[in-house]
């Protein structure tokens, strides 16, 4: 493969060969790459802001994750704040660090996943920065969406009664890092090792290529159902419900028996010694929405196809607790991802 050095081209030249061919389909994208500021001109719609900072051996290991889907990553984990706030994303911003390990070659596929997600989402990339980092690569994202001021949805509005729902299936990305760290450390101990990731597409992709819920998003819309308070999974359950709960004053319970786990997680936790739930309830990256609604409009949710009641939200003083499918009652403590 033939390798550019990024001094060849510059940082002006750099920026230039990555968004010459980004056009805008947003009519609210007044000015996008080119000048000293983006113009967006959202009319009477509030404007959302969302940022993310991934740094390299923090938040991802290139040892497994290839570039493209880090791109993608980027761009999605984003996405999904902007979805949170029951809002639609319109522009992002993209800003990266990056050494002279990398190539022009190895940058243009990390924005070649960075475009994909783009196209997919019906985004515009507006503009952002680049320099030069002195070890590894820096992607900072921020994404602005837009929404009417009474379609806003917070976290600290969650109302005793509420019941607590979840999209998705959580869990998958915790256990496709358990896997894949596992093999990053035979394959390193023997380079001669190829990793066996053999019927395993379902959790590496929950963890390397996940998805923000525009479908959600839409679903809401389509049905005229706002939820109550909501909050994407990327801490893990347990430490997003409790953001919700500590922000709306308000206690909360979950049925174990109720939480969504695909089969393939559940295999694999168990292989790992690990209890499904566990990884369900504290495990990150599912980028799944958290939300409450009112019970009035639980009617409305047997129209989507994988949004699941898991529990109610309570009063403060009854606290935030997990009901294990053996009948008792336990104190849900955050034990969400940690970046080490």
């Amino acid at each position: 493969m033939v390798r550019t050095e990024l001094s060849d081209l510059g940082e002006f030249g750099l920026i230039e060969h990555l968004t010459k061919d980004v056009k805008l389909i947003n009519t609210s994208s007044l000015k996008g790459i080119g000048d000293d500021a983006a113009v967006i001109d959202h009319g009477s719609l509030k404007t959302v802001v969302s940022t993310d900072l991934m740094v390299e051996g923090i938040h991802f290991d290139l040892v497994y994750t290839p570039l493209k889907h880090l791109g993608y990553k980027a761009v999605i984990v984003n996405l999904s704040d902007i979805y949170a706030m029951n809002a639609k994303p319109t522009q992002i911003t993209v800003s990266i660090a990056v050494s002279n390990r990398f190539s022009v070659e190895a940058v243009n596929e990390l924005y070649s996943g960075i475009h994909l997600a783009c196209q997919i989402y019906g985004v515009d990339l507006i503009g952002g920065d680049t320099t030069s980092s002195i070890k590894g690569l820096t992607i900072s994202i921020t994404a602005i969406g837009m929404a009417a001021e009474n379609k806003l949805v917070y976290r600290d509005t969650a109302n005793i009664g509420d019941l607590l729902c979840v999209s998705g299936f959580l869990g998958g990305a915790y256990v496709g890092l358990q896997l894949l760290e596992r093999e990053k450390q035979i394959y390193l101990e023997d380079k001669n090792m190829q990793p066996d990731l053999e019927n395993k597409d379902y959790i590496v992709g929950r963890l390397l290529k996940p998805e923000a819920r525009k479908d959600v998003y839409e679903f809401f819309q389509k049905c005229d159902l706002k939820p109550t308070a909501m909050i994407d999974v990327s801490d893990g359950l347990s430490s997003d419900l409790l953001h919700i709960c500590r922000q709306s004053k308000v206690g909360a319970f979950v049925e174990e028996g109720a939480l969504p786990i695909a089969q393939e997680t559940s295999l694999k936790a168990m292989d790992f010694k690990l209890p499904p739930s566990t990884c369900a309830l504290h495990g990150g990256e599912d980028y799944e929405l958290l939300f409450t609604v009112k019970p009035k409009d639980a009617d409305k949710l047997k129209y989507a196809l994988d949004i699941r009641i898991i529990g109610e939200i309570t009063k403060p003083e009854d606290g935030i607790y997990l009901h294990t499918t053996g009948g008792k009652r336990r104190e849900l403590i955050a034990q969400g991802w940690q970046h080490h």
